[in-house]
């Protein structure tokens, strides 16, 4: 896909104020996402004749926009509200048993365990993590020969490290390979379609705001998962069925529940267009400078950093650590300057994006002097 907009134009449509290193908790919106919304919201206001056809459009929309950024057919995709019901809709509709990590964002977890609580016909095996990461190693040594799922985050929450996408598929064959995209959607180019299940949010890294989000399946996916949730939107009739319940269509369009919120869909599908004019590739190696900007100052502070150094292992987040007693100085300077972060079990979680001004850095670093101090 060829880049049609410069950074410097994708940038310019952003205006948080500086300071905000909190992308991986929730990213502020830009001028298309807002235009989206508002320009929605007056077609519905007034509704006039004719022109509310538009908000059908909406729904093929953001499933052509998806496509492309992670290699799935339209077809293959449905929006979601959140990630969490995307995660709810596969679980309940696996049977077997699923390999997932305790220490994962508690999407899945809950997700597992409430669809084992309540059918009994899947159930967790639950991953030991090395530090936050699954690897094809770590993964090969847990995997069961009745495991027939794997769920994982592409981007741990915690500890920001990048999955091995591919080396994860080489590992367990043709089991179903759910990933988690929240955290590297947007910002990372990996190889999502070596994935049966992809499932993300808008609200982070895509700037799109809540109530945005898809789930994708492969065809494997699509045969192996029963949609226990399916609408009366989610029929092969051209009109509202009435008077019966028809069976769910197949393949991912049978994972919806009810129709979706148009306008939601087209802020989504307006902030991954953008998304795709600029560029994941061109997205990413800012986000990995703006992260080695951090990594440098947490070195010259001597913060210990528990997120990946290697390019390769790093999307959006750095990870810091003060010395034992030292978390409520650190939190205090980062306060009294106006810089926005997570702050997580003893450590500080930053994540800058590409509209990460050079005066964030400087009240980073004024605030990391004054802790120092």
């Amino acid at each position: 896909m060829t880049a049609t907009l410069s950074m410097d134009d994708f940038v310019a449509r952003f205006e948080e104020e500086s300071g905000y290193l909190d992308f991986a908790r929730r990213a502020p919106i830009g001028s298309t996402v807002l235009s989206e919304e508002q320009a929605m919201m007056s077609l519905l206001a007034r509704s006039r004749f004719g022109t509310l056809s538009t908000l059908d459009e909406q729904d093929l929309r953001v499933r052509e926009a998806v496509a492309p950024l992670i290699g799935f057919d339209a077809a293959q995709i449905v929006f979601q509200p959140n990630t969490s019901q995307g995660l709810m809709h596969v679980m309940f509709g696996l049977t077997g048993k699923v390999a997932v990590s305790r220490s994962d964002f508690p999407s899945a977890p809950f997700a597992i365990t409430r669809a084992a609580d309540a059918l009994g016909s899947v159930s967790p095996l639950w991953l030991t993590a090395d530090h936050g990461r699954i690897t094809p190693g770590n993964l090969r040594e847990q995997l069961t020969d009745d495991t027939v799922a794997v769920a994982i985050s592409a981007v741990d929450f915690r500890s920001g490290y990048l999955a091995d996408l591919e080396g994860i598929r080489q590992v367990i064959g043709d089991r179903v390979l759910i990933v988690d995209a929240i955290q590297g959607f947007g910002i990372v180019d990996a190889p999502w379609n070596v994935a049966d299940v992809v499932v993300s949010g808008g609200q982070k890294w895509a700037r799109s705001g809540w109530g945005t989000g898809f789930l994708a399946l492969s065809d494997r996916a699509a045969e192996r998962l029963v949609p226990v949730f399916s609408g009366f939107s989610a029929t092969d009739a051209d009109d509202l069925p009435v008077d019966a319940v028809l069976p769910p269509t197949n393949g991912a369009a049978a994972f919806e529940v009810s129709r979706p919120d148009p306008i939601a869909q087209a802020r989504f599908a307006g902030a991954l267009e953008e998304i795709a004019e600029v560029g994941v590739a061109a997205i990413n190696l800012r986000i990995l400078q703006q992260t080695a900007k951090i990594i440098d100052f947490a070195d010259e502070f001597t913060l210990e950093v528990e997120s990946p150094r290697d390019e390769a292992e790093r999307a959006g987040i750095v990870v810091v650590a003060p010395p034992a007693g030292k978390l409520t100085a650190l939190t205090a300077a980062l306060h009294n300057h106006g810089v926005t972060v997570t702050i997580r079990e003893g450590a500080v979680r930053l994540s800058p994006h590409v509209t990460t001004d050079a005066a964030t850095f400087d009240m980073l670093r004024a605030a990391l002097v004054a802790y120092s101090s």
